[in-house]
């Protein structure tokens, strides 16, 4: 028998000069020069990024807690209403950042090493975090100024904040090439939109629709979203019509979609 020598060598450490790291540096270095110039270098920005929900659901509390006896799940009309505005308000958010990130990036993109795909990420990361933060201080917030009893299915609400990113990822993606193809799109898709306000279930639940309405807006992937997240604060809250796989399947095909038509005109639309 000959002696078979086997040279053990120990795990290489990934370098810094590999095309991971970098892609990392770059990502990192997109979501602080938006942070920078979004927020501000100042606590006051970040402030605001609070404030702006909590006025939001405030403002809807007050006008609906005026013309109604009770919300349509539980008695707290600020946790009804925090549920359906949030989601949305997030979804609304990260769509249009994404949607912008060409032309938000456009003098880092000259550069070789960063790519469109790099400034998505980085706005996708940053928002998506900020709005998680913002969204769980409110819903804290609620509870603790109200005292209401903390009985929450964290799967749910997770589920949903992470439907809402998947989604907004999509409609952004495709958007991102649409209004810097057609600039004229991004005053279509505000028109458009504006009815999803109505329509997402921020002021009502799904169940309580007529059936016409309701074989019209179960093709609302949003209303899907805010059922998740009724369904993980209001533990008696079924949402038997909530279908996930529905809103994967649309997010994923406009994502797919929106990136095969940037990848073949990213550089002209950067000419633009």
């Amino acid at each position: 028998m000959s002696d078979i020598t086997r040279e053990i060598r120990p795990p290489q450490r990934p370098s810094r000069n590999g095309p991971r790291f970098r892609m990392m540096r770059i990502i990192v270095a997109l979501m602080l020069r938006e942070m920078a110039t979004t927020y501000g270098k100042s606590a006051g920005g970040y402030v605001w990024a609070v404030l702006e929900p909590v006025l939001g659901v405030a403002l809807l509390s007050l006008i609906f807690s005026l013309a109604l006896n009770r919300p349509g799940l539980g008695t707290n009309f600020p946790l009804f209403y925090a549920t359906g505005f949030l989601p949305f308000a997030m979804f609304n958010d990260i769509t249009n950042k994404v949607a912008s990130s060409i032309r938000f990036s456009r003098p880092f993109l000259a550069y070789p090493s960063v790519t469109f795909i790099d400034a998505m990420i980085a706005r996708v990361l940053l928002n998506a975090l900020t709005h998680t933060v913002v969204i769980a201080i409110v819903f804290v917030g609620i509870y603790v100024i109200f005292q209401l009893p903390v009985v929450v299915n964290l799967a749910p609400v997770l589920e949903s904040l992470l439907l809402v990113t998947l989604l907004a990822v999509g409609v952004g993606t495709l958007n991102c090439y649409l209004m810097t193809a057609f600039p004229i799109w991004e005053r279509i898709w505000q028109i458009l939109t504006r009815p999803l306000f109505l329509m997402s279930g921020i002021f009502f639940t799904f169940d309580l629709m007529p059936p016409q309405a309701q074989n019209l807006l179960w093709y609302n992937p949003l209303i899907h979203c805010v059922g998740l997240m009724r369904q993980g604060i209001y533990p008696t809250y079924q949402g038997s019509y909530i279908n996930p796989e529905y809103v994967i399947g649309i997010s994923v095909t406009l994502l797919l979609l929106g990136l095969m038509l940037l990848e073949r005109r990213h550089r002209d639309l950067l000419e633009r």
